[in-house]
């Protein structure tokens, strides 16, 4: 019996003595092969040519898009500002016999391709106002879920606010709460070459005619217009709709599903 562990031991192990061996004649065939078929041919120059080296300029990477955190001198605006504004700590109201509740504000944005969205075109022009001005955007409501937007307003108007679907935007500039005319000529300049228009049809909830071009639609709140639950403070503000998404040639309009169906709960 141990004589035959013995001996398939032995074998064994010349097979891999023998398999080692072939790999490294092998290899150093290879090396040979490749030394024989190297071919060296000299570097000639003329005796009156001199190579003349140049120190290289250092050129520094331009940041990625994600690295780019400031704005001017403040801190650029992202999708994040547009969180919701909705509190657990809002308490319970009643309105027409219902009683309405506030969300924790603790859900996702509106969602696109199983990521959370903003309309790009909303941060971007908020960004240019930033830059040209040198003073900060204060977004007061970015996306309402829902709920949210109930409770802030439960008017019969705002049941379909494109701050459901993340198409709406309410801000004021520090420093021009009151020249709210020129910040909305920024938001135009955003659009060279287009016809901006005035809305004459009125049934809006604002008195002065808004603007309006195939993208977006511009309304002015003045100071005792639009004081909803997230436009508390004292200042006429602008609120910036989509309305058209030159990328996919379609028009942005609010849906129950987009709205209701469209963001993570809690």
């Amino acid at each position: 019996m141990i004589m035959r562990i013995n001996r398939n031991y032995i074998v064994i192990s010349c097979l891999l003595m023998a398999l080692i061996g072939c790999s490294h004649l092998e290899k150093a065939e290879k090396k040979r092969q490749r030394r024989k078929n190297v071919i060296a041919e000299p570097v000639v120059r003329l005796s009156d040519h001199h190579f003349r080296s140049k120190n290289p300029d250092y050129l520094p990477r331009p940041p990625y898009s994600w690295e780019q955190t400031r704005c001017g001198d403040h801190m650029r605006i992202t999708k994040d500002y547009f969180r919701c504004g909705g509190s657990a700590r809002h308490p319970p109201k009643a309105v027409d016999g219902k009683t309405l509740f506030d969300c924790s504000g603790s859900h996702s944005l509106p969602l696109k391709d199983n990521k959370e969205f903003i309309w790009p075109r909303l941060i971007s022009i908020l960004n240019a106002i930033q830059t040209k001005t040198g003073k900060r955007v204060v977004i007061t409501c970015g996306h309402r879920c829902p709920a949210h937007n109930t409770y802030a307003d439960p008017s019969r108007y705002n049941q379909v606010s494109k701050h459901q679907i993340g198409a709406e935007v309410d801000f004021y500039v520090e420093g021009l709460e009151q020249e709210p005319e020129k910040v909305i000529q920024l938001i135009m300049d955003e659009f060279p070459g287009s016809d901006f228009k005035r809305y004459e049809k009125g049934g809006l909830n604002v008195s002065t005619e808004p603007w309006f071009n195939r993208e977006v639609f511009i309304k002015l709140y003045t100071a005792d217009e639009g004081r909803d639950l997230d436009n508390q403070h004292p200042y006429p503000y602008i609120s910036i709709q989509m309305r058209y998404d030159p990328k996919t040639n379609e028009w942005i309009t609010y849906t129950w599903e987009k709205a209701f169906k469209n963001y993570l709960r809690e």
